[in-house]
């Protein structure tokens, strides 16, 4: 094997086995900061020793050995030093026979406790959101400072410095490395979802920057998501969005085109969508909704997009569906932006005007002001309706709010072929 593709392998095994490796350490440690220093250790070790003596059939646990010697040594020389040990150091000397060897093998026990512990620490909200995102993405994805910074446009001296203070935080705050008690967990929970979903939605429809898509971002999201699901099988909402993600990038090769620039969903090619995904993804839906009937913020949006996914031809949507399940949305989870979609559908089940006046009312009320996918929405109604000036007006709006460079030409375009009319009769005049 050259050293390239040593390389290469070690990567694979630092995204694949790293979040196992700090979830184990940090449950000895007690420190979400150290554990990530030891792994990196061992990381080390594998890139000094693996050239040299080849990738170990058992990768992991080599890096999982290599780690807790490490951590054991660490003990030994802090323990009797810094306060943070003093708990661990007394259990260790209190315990019969090797108490480091104890410890060692208490690392190989409830591995996936270990990751949901770790999953409930980087989502902790006593983080910021923006830190809660870097810091998942570098714990839970493996991803690099780099690969985080270069995925959200974000400078890396930037995001080095969230994921530092982040850890500092969890540290100073004594944040336990547990999962936390039934009575807190859903709300815990909703915040582990939250981040999740952020860093889908950014891959799927990037903020800003030159891609639309970022489809890395897509794929840590939704590996997230089956850890998630594998850890807690009797959380509805866990599995409406795996659902929701899986059949939501099921449509990621129809919906750029070659030089990649974006393809809207009435005009993509419902043939490259990845079937594969959508029966994942239907699957998932059908688990959340048997667990819960009574679908939340994530269910019903995958309900919303099943809708789509089972319509092989852009004129068999059922709008009516996804109208009602957009306002059973809105009673769960209220917010200027599902109000915004529920517009949209409503203005393609009922007509453009009914639709259109909902959208008139979001403009007006401000909540969304600056938010270019309204004035998008606004567009295609006013298209619609053929009052074509005014939608030239609404997609040129779009354009100059839009902060990713494929949107905005996109929204440019689309007011390109709303052909200027002004000497004509007003509509309804």
């Amino acid at each position: 094997m050259t050293n390239h593709e040593t390389r290469a392998a070690i990567d694979a095994v630092w995204r694949t086995e790293s979040p196992r490796l700090i979830a184990g350490l940090a449950r000895m440690v007690r420190d979400v900061a150290m554990a990530e220093e030891l792994a990196q250790d061992a990381l080390v070790g594998a890139l000094e020793r693996w050239p040299v003596d080849g990738v170990p059939d058992n990768p992991g646990a080599w890096l999982m050995a290599t780690a807790k010697h490490r951590a054991i040594d660490m003990l030994r020389r802090q323990r009797m030093l810094m306060d943070k040990h003093a708990l661990i150091a007394r259990e260790l000397e209190g315990s019969e026979g090797d108490a480091y060897e104890a410890a060692i093998d208490a690392l190989d026990d409830d591995i996936g406790d270990d990751l949901l512990r770790l999953v409930f620490v980087a989502c902790h909200p006593v983080l910021s959101t923006e830190a809660r995102v870097a810091l998942t993405l570098r714990l839970l994805g493996g991803l690099t400072t780099v690969e985080i910074a270069r995925a959200f446009l974000v400078p890396e001296p930037t995001i080095a410095q969230r994921i530092v203070r982040a850890k500092r935080t969890l540290t100073d705050k004594q944040v336990p490395f547990e999962v936390p008690r039934a009575a807190e967990r859903a709300e815990r929970l909703e915040s582990v979802l939250e981040v999740v979903y952020l860093i889908f939605n950014e891959g799927y429809a990037a903020t800003a920057g030159d891609d639309w898509m970022r489809p890395a971002l897509c794929d840590e999201a939704m590996r997230l998501g089956r850890v998630l699901a594998g850890l807690a099988p009797d959380d509805a909402e866990v599995f409406g969005l795996v659902a929701l993600m899986e059949i939501q990038a099921s449509r990621a090769k129809a919906r750029v085109a070659a030089d990649g620039s974006p393809i809207l969903l009435p005009d993509q090619d419902r043939t490259l969508w990845d079937r594969l995904l959508v029966e994942r993804g239907l699957e998932a839906l059908a688990r959340a909704e048997a667990l819960l009937p009574q679908r939340g913020r994530y269910t019903a949006q995958a309900a919303i997009a099943a809708c789509h996914a089972r319509a092989m031809h852009a004129a068999d949507t059922d709008w009516v569906r996804i109208a009602a399940l957009y306002t059973e949305l809105a009673i769960a989870a209220p917010s200027p932006v599902i109000e915004l979609n529920r517009a949209f559908a409503i203005g393609m089940a009922d007509g453009p005007a009914a639709g259109l006046a909902i959208l008139d009312a979001l403009a007006g009320d401000g909540a969304l002001a600056g938010y270019h996918l309204l004035q998008a929405a606004r567009g295609d109604a006013l298209e619609r309706l053929g009052r074509i000036d005014d939608a030239r007006d609404a997609f040129e709006q779009a354009a100059s709010l839009a902060r990713n460079a494929r949107e905005r030409a996109l929204m440019l375009e689309r007011a390109a072929r709303c052909r200027p009319t002004r000497s004509a009769q007003p509509a309804g005049g």
